[in-house]
């Protein structure tokens, strides 16, 4: 059977970001255009030139890609022509192939917002769309407000699509605005939209998740005819944000009927990479991943439940959907107190550590792992440092270098501005081969913000290893978790540290003390040695 092609548009760079609290640079932009690229997406829509100066200068020095690059804008303005429109101008000067354009399709929007009639509107459309097609520009068209707008007056609502289809519009995007439609209602209207003469193969869908039902809203418009989807890598997006191309893409490569029914420009090779970029996005972000995110969350494939992880051990398509190698992921079996052998066994085997059954090492690892719980440690989700606690029971840890001792001390003076600003210093001695270094470090970065006492111990404990130290130079603690497992006086803390590397590993180690200080340098040092020992450094 032949396959139907489906396109798939990425609006991360515009669309994605509105997200709050995100704003990329240029360089950025460009960085995430060539991982789009690299996936395979047909259109990188890069922004609205014109409208800020980060997204003018993308597009003056735009990256060549194979993907079509596309300009985003609006409609030309009421009581001006499109030549003379001055913001249309700038859009088209961005020198993209393809331009999208952005017009109300609800006639609530076009007579309170816009204040114009819905003739006026309905021409600003056509004669917008028509103007980019006599440029040699290949047109879409963003129905904003699409779905309400049909609900509340359907004939307008059609009247605005139809006009910039007849203009010459390549694709006409039928918008979920305000992202309240249902998947069902979604597909309706979808399919009076083709009935109404507008063909599936020049529709897109472009929804956004505020019910958290984006991917369930594109999905069921593609069962109803259209064959583009617009979304962003991650979800990012307005508000709650847009269909997440991380989840589209595998369910559209790998789950039926899509599979079998559809193509699309992602290979299952380029799908191998997608956990590795959607984790690029995070980390330009500075955001920590979401575990539970489908295919490409860490805990994406995790089983903590023994019966799960014996299960697995015999088939893992016994509690899991797809082999996460497909995304690029791994995975996962949590130690914890709940955890039985076959849980311990697997993990063991995952960390190349292999034990058979009935080792009386097994039991060992377990009551060590529940008694340390029981102080308050938790090795569900801190797995590097459950390895070094399995390693050390069964005799198999590296000495690679001892720590003497360390200490940190914060103050508060006055800068040159003479305002009161706080400086911590950490100095750690450790012995490595014999050697005994001391080295010291401060909690400011490069323009001078204090970045805490934690930071300061960081960079202390890794400035002088001596032969480890160049093997820990792509290291970076992505996130720091505290909490108080008990209260009152006797207070425990629980430090979880998340690092990274620069290949793409990702790990997670747990400290505990009465003393947070003391607890986060616990955690560092397992997150340093884990590392240090999957490099092999011994």
């Amino acid at each position: 059977m032949t396959r139907e092609r489906l396109s798939l548009y990425d609006t991360t760079l515009r669309d994605g970001q509105q997200t709050q609290g995100v704003q990329f640079s240029t360089d950025e932009k460009r960085q995430i255009a060539s991982a789009l690229d690299a996936l395979g997406v047909d259109y990188i829509e890069g922004g609205w030139p014109g409208a800020n100066p980060t997204d003018s200068a993308f597009f003056d020095a735009a990256p060549d890609t194979q993907a079509r690059l596309t300009a985003f804008g609006m409609t030309k303005r009421a009581g001006m022509s499109a030549e003379n429109d001055d913001v249309l101008a700038a859009v088209l000067n961005a020198g993209t192939k393809s331009v999208c354009i952005v017009g109300k399709a609800h006639d609530f929007h076009v007579k309170t917002a816009l204040g114009i009639t819905l003739e006026e509107n309905t021409d600003n459309i056509a004669k917008s769309i028509a103007h980019l097609v006599a440029q040699g520009r290949e047109a879409l068209f963003d129905a904003e407000h699409f779905f309400d707008g049909y609900k509340a007056n359907p004939d307008y609502a059609l009247t605005t699509i139809r006009a910039a289809f007849d203009a010459g519009a390549r694709w006409i995007v039928l918008c979920d605005t305000n992202g309240g439609t249902l998947p069902a209602e979604l597909a309706e209207i979808t399919r009076a939209v083709i009935e109404a003469g507008i063909p599936g193969d020049r529709l897109g869908i472009h929804t956004h998740d505020d019910t958290e039902n984006a991917v369930a809203c594109s999905l069921a418009a593609v069962d109803a005819g259209v064959r583009q989807i617009q979304g962003t890598l991650n979800g990012l997006g307005e508000r709650c944000g847009n269909a997440n191309l991380t989840t589209l893409i595998p369910i559209l490569l790998l789950k039926e009927p899509y599979a079998s029914r559809y193509e699309i420009g992602v290979t299952h090779d380029a799908l191998r990479g997608l956990t590795r970029t959607s984790r690029m996005l995070d980390e330009i972000l500075n955001r920590v991943p979401m575990k539970q995110a489908g295919f490409v969350g860490s805990s994406a494939f995790a089983h903590k439940a023994g019966l799960h992880a014996s299960a697995i051990a015999k088939d893992p398509s016994t509690y899991e959907h797809i082999d996460p190698a497909l995304v690029g992921n791994a995975r996962i079996i949590p130690m914890s107190n709940q955890a039985g052998q076959s849980n311990l066994r697997k993990r063991l085997s995952d960390a190349g550590l292999a034990v058979e059954k009935g080792d009386p090492a097994l039991g060992r690892i377990l009551e060590v792992v529940k008694d340390r719980e029981a102080q308050g440690y938790a090795y569900d989700t801190a797995q590097a440092s459950f390895e070094l606690l399995a390693r050390d029971v069964m005799g198999q840890l590296p000495q690679l270098f001892e720590v003497e001792r360390y200490r940190v001390t914060v103050e508060r003076r006055r800068n040159a501005e003479g305002r009161m600003v706080s400086l911590s210093e950490a100095v750690v001695v450790v012995e490595v081969d014999g050697e005994k270094r001391l080295s010291v470090s401060e909690s400011l970065d490069e323009d001078g913000a204090d970045r805490g006492p934690v930071n300061a111990l960081s960079k202390a404990l890794v400035k002088d290893l001596g032969k480890y130290s160049s093997l820990l130079d792509d290291m970076r603690l992505v996130d720091f978790k505290v909490r108080i497992t008990q209260g009152g006086t006797e207070a425990t803390t629980r430090v979880i540290i998340d690092s990274e590397d620069g290949q793409g590993r990702r790990w997670s180690t747990v400290g505990v003390s009465a003393n947070i200080l003391d607890a986060s340098f616990e955690a560092l040092l397992d997150a340093i040695r884990w590392k240090l020992i999957r490099d092999r450094a011994q």
